[in-house]
């Protein structure tokens, strides 16, 4: 089995036309559809379903599809990590993390600790959610991911097993609205359950929404929250409260400045703030000099209080 036969499924299973993949691939039909009648003969399954316009996957062809991304991506990035070491350079080490992270914490922090032109943010990662990190880690994908992670103890279907972490850094969500036109919260908590607080949430299989939801479910009185959406990213959660649709749990450097200026305010007390670690993660297997020699310092230094 070839590279070049899993990047024809690929291209196949992107098309659904053998012609077009084919042209894609820059060889004849009849060789293009052969190669994949080899994939299908090395494997022992029928991976196209050819009787359905356009063309469909089977349920194995699927799974196969899933894995040819999988290996095809592994080489191309081992591919040009030897490039660069052909050509004498310095690898950069590439590091995965949510979006409110690489706006706000990461530059800061590079810069306090002079890893700017070692460290690249690796931009893939922003649609991430949490199993993500760990999956490309364990894949060689990123050399590390920067995760925000809860200090309460939080039931977390994660498996970390394989890699070890360095605490960066610390956040935490506060509860932010919009204000009327005289400054005052939109929203105030705690909320009633005749006029429960309009609530812009995480969904429950990210970090934050994790952390969020432990703490709320630990608070001594009902919370009287109505669930008005769901959103994976706090940025696009940010619109909305700012839009007055809700209020929410945000980290509390991504609204410094609109704290600052009054288009946000606190729509409770420290009560609600949730704590945060950051914390970088890396894979316990994976190695190259560059990336031990910052996971080294990093060792060295004390964690933030």
């Amino acid at each position: 089995m070839e590279i070049r036969w899993l990047e024809d499924f690929i291209a196949l299973a992107r098309t659904r036309h053998f012609s077009r993949a084919a042209d894609e691939q820059h060889v004849t039909q009849p060789t293009f559809s052969r190669r994949i009648k080899l994939l299908e003969e090395e494997m022992g399954v029928t991976l196209i379903n050819r009787q359905t316009l356009p063309l469909s996957l089977t349920s194995e062809g699927d799974e196969f599809l899933a894995l040819c991304e999988t290996i095809t991506e592994g080489v191309r990035l081992t591919r040009d990590r030897m490039r660069d070491i052909s050509a004498g350079h310095k690898r950069r080490i590439s590091v995965a993390a949510p979006q409110s992270l690489l706006a706000r914490f990461l530059p800061e922090w590079l810069g306090s600790m002079g890893f700017e032109g070692r460290m690249q943010p690796y931009l893939r990662a922003t649609g991430w959610v949490a199993a993500d990190y760990f999956k490309a880690l364990n894949r060689g994908e990123c050399d590390l991911a920067l995760c925000y992670w809860p200090l309460e103890r939080c039931d977390l279907e994660l498996d970390t097993s394989a890699c070890s972490y360095r605490t960066v850094g610390h956040e935490r969500l506060i509860p932010v609205t919009a204000t009327t036109a005289q400054g005052a919260p939109l929203t105030t908590l705690p909320a009633s359950r005749q006029a429960p607080a309009p609530w812009l949430a995480y969904p429950k299989l990210g970090l934050l929404g994790a952390a969020l939801e432990t703490h709320l479910a630990r608070m001594s009185h009902n919370t009287c929250l109505s669930v008005k959406s769901e959103n994976l990213y706090a940025a696009s959660i940010k619109e909305l409260v700012l839009l007055g649709y809700g209020m929410s749990w945000l980290p509390e450097r991504t609204v410094r400045t609109e704290l600052e200026n009054g288009t946000l305010t606190r729509a409770g007390d420290s009560r609600w703030d949730v704590p945060l670690a950051l914390r970088l993660y890396r894979h316990q297997q994976h190695h190259h000099a560059e990336l031990d020699a910052l996971w080294s310092e990093l060792s060295s230094l004390r964690s933030p209080a």
